[in-house]
């Protein structure tokens, strides 16, 4: 958890300032104790339990948090989905970080599941990419998984992927790239590489490319390189996929969908605390 200690201790840091909050200093006893409610007010997949948790761990150590249902539960409506007890001053202090952690932690798994479910019963799984809020990156990627998604890399140093500008950088020669790129890589570490276009798709073929990524394409050409390839290797279509093109990508025979949008654009949820309690 220590990528999560680091961002709450920055969002906190960026909240309080050198003079704290100065609102609850004002108006609430030093000692007064509390409880309160995480209400969930519609139906999401929940995720981000345990940094959300965290927040008010990391403030007052002895805080309880508890979320009956854990990461990847479906709420099916308005209900309360978890409490806090510890003193006021940090519920107070707490709320907001937390929420916004848990809002959007929330809102990537929900996106993430109306994903899967959409080719549920099918072969292709839905992957994420990197396009994450800057320090959200893991927490975003337990929010995929937690809604049934899955994770592609996790950055630039645990999988090898060419993309159009690394080839950009060779001149367009698919096969030199991959070759570089298997003379460098660990045995075990798979290869893939973008193509945009079916004309360099024989090219990643012979190259030895384990995965080809078809960006941009519409679904005629997928299917299309998808006959070419004859299960030599396999194919992730990614850019301009929709929820509601992905059913029809699952019949073509392709591996796998990545979506940016699954983190860059997955709408906060909506949540709140409320104090009941104290």
């Amino acid at each position: 958890m220590d990528f999560v200690d680091r961002l709450i201790d920055l969002a906190l840091e960026e909240d309080l300032g050198a003079a704290g909050d100065v609102t609850t200093q004002a108006l609430v006893p030093e000692g007064a104790r509390g409880r309160a409610e995480v209400w969930a007010k519609e139906t999401l997949v929940l995720s981000g339990t345990r940094a959300f948790a965290r927040v008010f761990t990391r403030l007052e150590p002895a805080a309880e948090v508890r979320f009956p249902e854990g990461d990847g539960a479906r709420i099916g409506g308005r209900a309360v989905v978890g409490t806090v007890s510890a003193s006021l001053r940090t519920l107070l202090v707490g709320e907001r970080t937390a929420l916004n952690i848990l809002q959007r932690t929330c809102g990537i798994a929900t996106l993430a599941a109306r994903a899967a479910d959409a080719v549920k019963g099918s072969r292709l799984r839905i992957i994420d990419t990197r396009k994450t809020s800057p320090g959200m990156r893991g927490l975003s990627k337990e929010a995929v998984r937690a809604g049934g998604a899955s994770n592609h890399r996790f950055g630039l140093f645990d999988g090898v992927l060419i993309k159009d500008n690394h080839l950009a950088a060779l001149g367009g020669d698919v096969r030199e790239a991959l070759r570089r790129a298997r003379a460098h890589a660990p045995l075990l570490v798979k290869i893939e590489i973008e193509v945009t276009g079916l004309a360099q798709l024989p090219d990643a073929i012979a190259g030895g490319a384990d995965v080809v990524l078809l960006d941009n394409m519409d679904d005629a050409t997928v299917a299309e390189a998808v006959r070419i390839a004859a299960g030599r290797v396999k194919f992730e279509v990614s850019g301009n996929v929709t929820l509601e093109r992905l059913p029809g990508l699952a019949q073509l025979g392709v591996d796998y969908v990545s979506m940016g949008a699954l983190t860059h654009s997955a709408r906060a949820m909506d949540l709140s605390l409320e104090i009941v309690e104290r």
